[in-house]
């Protein structure tokens, strides 16, 4: 490989001419629009598949096959609109997350992103067969080398097949975070931390099932310098998804794209969610009045999340965001990752990959100059 040459990231079959994975942001953010610009430019697009329903006009009354519709149209829209390769991301908190799932593998999306929660015994109806059969590649995402042991272990034990690779999501991410609040800014949990010890981890299962396991670094990647920095640490591949926001192609309003241009970093904040994990978001009136304890009245018609605790939610979460995707902040709230203030303006998903392309070129350039002078 060329010095600055930017390497490709190979998922089992699957390769990517970046290694950039786009974050999946889920209730309307990335959607067939984004995830096919991103698929394009040689990235892998992905899309979110939380409250992907919304726009379905029976999501209030009928979620379920709201979402399934929904989810069938947006991946079919993405492969009209791209040859690359396109993933789907699903929580594992998801009620109808069986439901999903078996979709995104009947659609034939490249690969799926299992993240809030540990897959586990809910995929053995799924697994081995009918991924094997429809060569969809299956991708956890954790937060901790503990939770990368118990999914891989698990799987070997009874699948007899483990996961084609992992996103390892480091404390700096948006929206919901799988870490205690207390660990949140404490060194011992970030990401430079984090990494190795995943790694270590995959090395073992990559030895017994004989294949590559390719480790992505997620939470808080902004530059290309930051895609080489993670990189020269022993990933692969890297996940962003604040970077895409400000993006022509993203899927929410402009509204919500101009919320993360003017936000500023003291307005990034940790919130308690409704489905009992800590999540960042940008504050705004409607989350200072949730925290002044003022009630937003709700009728739960969905219960989307097995850990929502609606009866003592002071909100409706996915409402809250449903309104945001739209523009309607006054009514909700927009997630974000820790860089978000860093966002200037709104470009194309061509004009960013190039940006970060070149980025990671001169970084390359300062690493292999400075080594150059040590020898």
């Amino acid at each position: 490989m060329n010095l600055n040459e930017i390497p490709k990231l190979r998922i089992g079959d699957l390769k990517a001419s970046l290694p950039i994975v786009q974050g999946g942001m889920g209730v309307g953010i990335s959607l067939s629009g984004l995830a096919s610009a991103v698929a394009n430019q040689g990235g892998i697009g992905v899309i979110a598949t939380a409250g992907i329903g919304m726009l379905e006009p029976d999501f209030a009354t009928n979620f379920s096959e709201a979402n399934k519709r929904a989810l069938r149209k947006e991946i079919r829209k993405a492969k009209k609109m791209t040859r690359g390769i396109i993933g789907v991301n699903v929580m594992v908190a998801l009620s109808d997350f069986y439901d999903i799932i078996k979709i995104a593998i009947e659609e034939e999306a490249d690969l799926v992103l299992l993240g809030a929660g540990l897959p586990l015994r809910n995929l053995k109806i799924l697994l081995p067969d009918k991924l094997k059969e429809n060569k969809t590649k299956v991708i956890p995402i954790v937060s901790s080398a503990r939770a990368a042991k118990v999914i891989f272990q698990y799987w070997q034990k009874n699948y007899q097949h483990v996961p084609d690779g992992v996103v390892v999501e480091g404390p700096l991410a948006g929206g919901h975070l799988g870490f205690k609040k207390e660990q949140i800014n404490n060194p011992s949990f970030s990401l430079e931390k984090l990494l190795p010890e995943i790694i270590s981890v995959i090395k073992t299962y990559e030895e017994h099932s004989n294949k590559n396991i390719p480790v992505i670094a997620a939470g808080g990647i902004y530059t290309g310098a930051d895609i080489y920095k993670y990189i020269q640490l022993g990933a692969q591949g890297v996940q962003m998804a604040t970077r895409f926001v400000a993006t022509y192609e993203c899927d929410a309003s402009l509204k919500f794209k101009e919320n993360y241009l003017k936000c500023k970093k003291e307005d990034l904040i940790i919130i308690d969610s409704p489905v009992g994990l800590p999540g960042r978001a940008i504050n705004n009136k409607f989350l200072e009045e949730v925290s002044a304890g003022i009630r937003k009245p709700f009728k739960c018609p969905w219960r989307c999340l097995k850990t929502c605790n609606f009866e003592n939610s002071p909100y409706c979460i996915a409402l809250a965001l449903t309104n945001a995707q739209q523009g309607k902040l006054e009514d909700g709230f927009s997630f974000a990752g820790a860089n978000a203030y860093r966002v200037k303006k709104i470009i194309s998903v061509k004009e960013l990959i190039n940006t970060l392309v070149e980025e990671y070129k001169t970084a390359s350039s300062i690493f292999y100059q400075m080594h150059s002078k040590e020898i």
